[in-house]
């Protein structure tokens, strides 16, 4: 066996270089003033070239594959193993943002990969697998309402996406084309070969670690969740000229289920229930509202609770509606199971940790990109603690020094990845 570098970075500047691209990389963006990079976007575009023009300075080759996903590679370095079909393992996160994002929201993942590829490769660390770094295009659902379209095109699973439509209308089919890219190559985006496994660098978006004192945290599960869409439709009528007792108000139906919603997650450990956007019609202030949308998402780390609270809500949709004299329907949107991540990949993770750090287990309650490459191979997640808990806004933040110690935990992980017993992986 070939044995690693003796030499161990200066973590604290490579965390003080990547901080500073990260500023840099966020200068591009399609509304001066925020943070936005949507799917697709010239945005998008010319924040793959910043990052092939880094990924090539750091001696590493970079290219965007045929779905947009953009990637940099370290081959395999270790004599008898440096060939083209060496095992791969990814890291990788997104690069597409909500509007008036953060700066660290996905991004760090990436930036963090490029960094640990680059710095491997200047130390001569000889590694029996093949490093990739993948920056998904899209994992938010901004443009086009549905999230993971990257990370489900490294999975040949986005076709039957294509005909979604923006609200300009235009299909991701279509902004493939005018992205540059022939949606009949799609295919090409799958991954290809035997893989180590996958890992996700993120900011919590959440108190635990912060609450705990923890840098950094081992991510054990993912939770599932579902969306779905309600529609109340009562009567309209005149706001002045119609009784209370004779209405039939749509609004006030929602608002109803809406607080039945709010209590019964307040009564359920590890259950958040978010109504996250509503919408009245006709909408004029002298009309009792005819019809009344919304949306649920609805999240727990166990199915089967989850799926039975929902028929509770259910329950009371189709009690609230008659009292009322309101029709109810809800629509669901999508459901994604809860997922479990690696043991083997946590708890090398945890065993990397051990000089110094601690690494707390916690679960996540935001969907992110290994959850979808969890399908495929072995994945994890480390998350970074969070400033206030605060993300998808401007005052998002990251402290230098958790940066720092997720690139130690990095840095040792990487190095005793695909060897025999790394903190007891086979």
């Amino acid at each position: 066996m070939t044995a690693a570098p003796t030499t161990v970075p200066d973590f604290a500047a490579l965390t003080q270089n990547l901080m500073r691209r990260i500023d840099a990389l966020c200068l591009l963006t399609e509304v001066p003033g925020t943070i936005q990079r949507t799917f697709l976007s010239g945005v998008a575009a010319e924040l793959h070239r910043e990052l092939s023009a880094w990924a090539s300075d750091l001696g590493l080759r970079a290219w965007v594959d045929t779905a947009g996903n953009w990637h940099a590679e370290l081959p395999a370095t270790e004599p008898a193993t440096a060939d083209p079909q060496a095992p791969t393992f990814i890291i990788g996160s997104h690069l597409d943002t909500v509007p008036d994002g953060g700066k660290y929201d996905g991004l760090l993942g990436v930036v963090l990969g490029l960094v640990l590829a680059g710095e491997l490769k200047k130390a001569g660390a000889a590694l029996p697998y093949r490093l990739e770094v993948l920056g998904f295009t899209e994992e938010e659902g901004v443009r086009f309402g549905v999230p993971f379209i990257g990370s489900l095109s490294a999975l040949g699973q986005a076709e039957e996406l294509l005909e979604l439509t923006d609200p300009q209308g235009v299909s991701v089919r279509r902004a493939m084309q005018d992205f540059g890219l022939e949606d009949s190559r799609l295919p090409e985006a799958v991954l290809a070969g035997p893989h180590l496994g996958f890992l996700e660098f993120h900011i919590e978006q959440g108190p635990v670690l912060e609450a705990a004192g923890q840098s950094v945290g081992v991510v054990e599960a993912l939770v599932g969740h579902h969306r779905l869409k309600l529609t109340f439709t009562g009567r309209a009528n005149h706001a002045g000229t119609t009784p209370m007792p004779l209405r039939q108000d749509a609004l006030t139906a929602a608002a109803e289920w809406m607080l039945a919603a709010e209590r019964l997650a307040q009564d359920t450990p590890g259950l958040v229930a978010t109504v996250g956007r509503i919408q009245a019609f006709p909408g004029a202030s002298n009309v009792i509202p005819g019809r009344a949308e919304l949306t649920l998402d609805l999240r727990h780390a166990d199915d089967a609770l989850r799926a039975a609270k929902l028929a509770e809500l259910e329950d009371a949709l189709q009690r609230i509606g008659a009292r009322r004299g309101v029709q109810v329907q809800a629509e669901v949107l999508t459901v994604i199971p809860a997922v479990p991540l690696s043991s083997d990949l946590r708890t090398a993770l945890r065993a990397a940790a051990r000089s110094g750090l601690s690494a707390p287990e916690l679960v996540s309650g935001a969907g992110h990109d290994a959850m979808i490459m969890a399908r495929a191979m072995p994945a994890a997640m480390l998350f970074l603690r969070t400033p206030g808990g605060l993300s998808h806004h401007p005052d998002e933040a990251v402290a230098d020094s958790d940066v720092q110690a997720a690139l130690q935990v990095a840095w040792t992980f990487l190095l005793q990845l695909g060897r025999p017993n790394p903190g007891g992986q086979a």
